[in-house]
């Protein structure tokens, strides 16, 4: 069996194409409606069974992430099957995912955390002033660096007035947040670019200011609300928002619990380096994507092409990988 990373998406990764992801029959999707049903909210399975996709609803945070949860865990699971998973790595939801993926979490718990964090954010983005995510490339059309493009950053982050902030480093790109005047700066500061068809600055839809100081508020309710979480070691190493590591034989579950429910929230979540200890510790035959969607197949691309591994240099030469018979990178929701 191939030697894999399993790498969970974030939030924003169930879109239309994602509709009619998930067996009811499951015993995850048994549970998950159980507890939805708990906390009066729709049922899952409806929501992805719906005739078309309405981002007013299925972009509410409180719907998105435990549709994103449950499809990558109802993937991960097939994906062990076929592959040895030598560790874990997540992009902001996606930490919640690997935790109940490698079982430092039951599933139950699991979903408590999703759902309880997203009712938290879907409580705080109904707001006036409550704030978002802003994406912006660091690389042009060929996953080449741009130092201007990251001179850009710093100026619009400098400019902020201490209203915006970094929160998620994906390698080619960086995501910022703030307040709704900082989030204002943002698209008024940074200059317009066009990469491949999709022109930035670009307002992340139904998405809060997480990964930063404005997360803080989230933060202390959820470690109230979920104090009875059951924490234990991962089966499987997870590496976190700082490339921190939590192996199967080490993981203090006091530790991980801290992280998870306080700076995992609060600071930037460095996926970028997250991946690359994972590629050069684990040195994996290949990266697993689960659903839904593939939001993260090009930002893998990006960070294998800078570290260079297995000799990709460029995009090109990743592209030939992955038309290759040993691709680096597998979406199973292509």
């Amino acid at each position: 069996m191939s030697r894999a990373v399993i790498v969970f998406p974030g939030r924003g990764a169930y879109t239309a194409a994602a509709l009619g992801s998930l067996d009811a029959g499951h015993r995850f999707v048994r549970e998950a409606e159980q507890l939805r049903e708990q906390y009066g909210l729709p049922s899952l399975v409806e929501l992805d069974r719906a005739d078309r996709f309405d981002p007013q609803v299925h972009l509410q945070p409180a719907h998105s992430a435990p549709l994103t949860f449950l499809t990558s865990l109802l993937d991960a699971e097939k994906a062990g099957m076929d592959h040895d998973p030598v560790a874990v790595v997540g992009n902001s939801l996606g930490w919640y995912t690997a935790l109940a993926a490698t079982a430092a979490l039951r599933f139950s718990d699991g979903f408590r955390l999703v759902q309880e964090v997203a009712n938290l954010q879907q409580q705080r983005e109904s707001r006036e002033d409550h704030g978002g995510q802003v994406i912006y490339p660091l690389t042009d059309a060929a996953w080449r660096r741009n130092p201007a493009l990251e001179n850009a950053v710093t100026t619009a982050l400098g400019a902020g007035d201490g209203e915006v902030f970094r929160s998620v480093d994906l390698g080619g790109y960086t995501v910022l947040a703030g307040s709704e005047a900082g989030v204002g700066r943002l698209l008024a500061t940074l200059p317009p670019v066009t990469v491949g068809e999709r022109r930035f600055p670009l307002r992340l839809a139904l998405q809060g200011p997480d990964h930063g100081p404005l997360a803080e508020e989230v933060a202390t309710a959820a470690a109230s609300i979920l104090v009875d979480l059951r924490w234990q070691a991962p089966d499987v190493t997870l590496i976190d928002g700082r490339g921190v590591r939590f192996t199967p034989w080490s993981t203090d579950p006091a530790q991980l619990a801290a992280y998870t429910l306080d700076e995992q929230l609060t600071t930037a979540y460095d996926f970028a380096t997250s991946l690359r200890v994972a590629l050069r510790e684990y040195a994996p035959d290949v990266l697993i994507l689960p659903g839904p969607g593939n939001s993260l197949g090009a930002i893998c691309g990006q960070i294998i092409v800078a570290e260079g591994y297995h000799g990709v240099r460029s995009r090109s030469d990743f592209e030939a990988v992955q038309r290759s018979a040993s691709p680096l990178v597998l979406s199973m929701r292509r």
